[in-house]
């Protein structure tokens, strides 16, 4: 097999191919993660990925999804250990982030964020998380967070970049952070830190999907291209920037503004969030998504569960090509890769494609009957059941809370 890729001419576009059949033998064994035709970091389903050793010397569990391929057993998830606590009493510098708490949670671009904070602040640094509005989120601690500033108030609330930028110039002021670290999104943190570069007078560097000592890498025309310049004090980072922390836990000391936020007359009024269809939301978009394999017998109770959970539609590759579902709703490494804030599987056992694209997804929701299945392993919530019996009690669980006067299913 090696012989036969030698000869061949086209062996860097075989590499690139995940449907040819060299394309495995292609890959190293040790490789993680390539760059693809359109500048897309793919990570390599082929790689062994048992786990690893942090840099505290502590054994890490590889969650990406691709040991959860294997059969072998989880017994070691199960093991808590104790992180060390990282305290910084008068730090040198400040590192400040704004992620975008979408639904109150720091996302998985929030926490590479954090972790791109975490590796720039170093040990004298500290890293301060700004968060407006009301939060849910419990794990400030174990994702980098030194010191956080809560700013509330009905002014920040919703759709108000002009209010936050005036309330981040405080912090500016306040602070004189090393850096500003801002998510390149569609959720705000794009808009919100380009406004806040105008403001500052500051050059920001954007869609940043690595820094390598002092030099920052983006990406440009369509993601085929990369800028390289020296690091600056804002950064819009892409998602995947670089790993999230996980090998310490941090005392997320609250921290208050000294001076009261400017304020000034909105030239922005925020008439509230729109209807969309969920069935019209691309699935790399979609935070909430009912995903469907061989194990659901009645398609007609599952598409009726999606529009009763506001959930946007995929499937397995066996469920599409049964014709149960389009080509474009299939999940998966040989589909379409997803982020989803809740990826909510129904009979899927749980191939390794399929588990390679949802290892981006925050939580993960297993309906099956075999509860040794790899997809149950995956979860982060499991129910073992009959397919259409439960989803026939989501469905009216959902109407039921829905007739108390709630609006959402999520």
């Amino acid at each position: 097999m090696s012989d036969l890729i030698r000869r061949d001419p086209r062996a860097e576009w075989i590499a690139r191919n995940r449907l040819h059949p060299l394309h495995a033998a292609m890959q190293s064994q040790t490789q993680t993660s390539w760059m693809g035709p359109n500048g897309i970091l793919r990570k390599n389903p082929h790689a062994i990925a048992a786990g690893f050793i942090g840099p505290a010397g502590l054994k890490r569990i590889d969650r990406s999804g691709a040991q959860q391929g294997t059969a072998g057993k989880r017994s070691s998830a199960s093991v808590e250990v104790q992180l060390p606590l990282h305290v910084v009493e008068q730090p040198a510098f400040h590192v400040c982030v704004v992620p975008d708490m979408v639904g109150g949670r720091l996302s998985s671009h929030d926490k590479d964020l954090l972790g791109l904070a975490r590796k720039l602040a170093g040990d004298s640094g500290a890293v301060v998380a700004v968060v407006f509005g009301e939060d849910k989120e419990s794990a400030f601690d174990t994702a980098g967070v030194d010191r956080l500033l809560r700013i509330t108030g009905d002014t920040f609330d919703g759709y108000a970049p002009e209010a936050r930028v005036l309330a981040l110039s405080a912090v500016e002021s306040q602070l004189a952070p090393r850096h500003w670290l801002l998510p390149d999104s569609r959720t705000g943190g794009g808009e919100l830190g380009r406004r806040l570069a105008a403001k500052l007078g500051e050059r920001p560097a954007t869609r940043v999907w690595q820094v390598a000592g002092e030099q920052a890498i983006g990406r440009a025309g369509s993601g085929q291209q990369d800028i390289q310049r020296a690091l600056p004090r804002l950064i819009l980072a892409a998602a995947e920037c670089t790993e999230p922390v996980s090998e310490t836990r941090h005392e997320v000391r609250p921290l208050e503004l000294g001076a009261k936020i400017a304020h000034s007359l909105p030239r922005i009024e925020d008439l509230g969030p729109v209807a969309v269809d969920p069935a019209q939301i691309p699935m790399a978009e979609a935070e909430f998504i009912l995903s469907g394999g061989n194990g659901v017998k009645d398609w007609t109770l599952f598409h009726q569960a999606a529009v009763a959970l506001g959930a946007t539609e995929g499937a397995s590759r066996v469920a599409v090509d049964d014709g149960f579902m389009p080509r474009n709703r299939q999940v998966g490494a040989t589909g379409t890769w997803v982020t989803a804030r809740v990826y909510l599987a129904v009979g899927i056992s749980g191939a390794i494609q399929h588990l390679q694209g949802i290892g981006a997804c925050d939580k993960v929701v297993a309906v099956n009957m075999d509860p040794g299945c790899d997809m149950i392993k995956r979860a982060d919530l499991s129910v073992i059941g009959d397919s259409a019996a439960i989803l026939a009690a989501l469905i009216a669980r959902v109407a039921a809370w829905r007739q108390e006067g709630k609006r959402d299913a999520a």
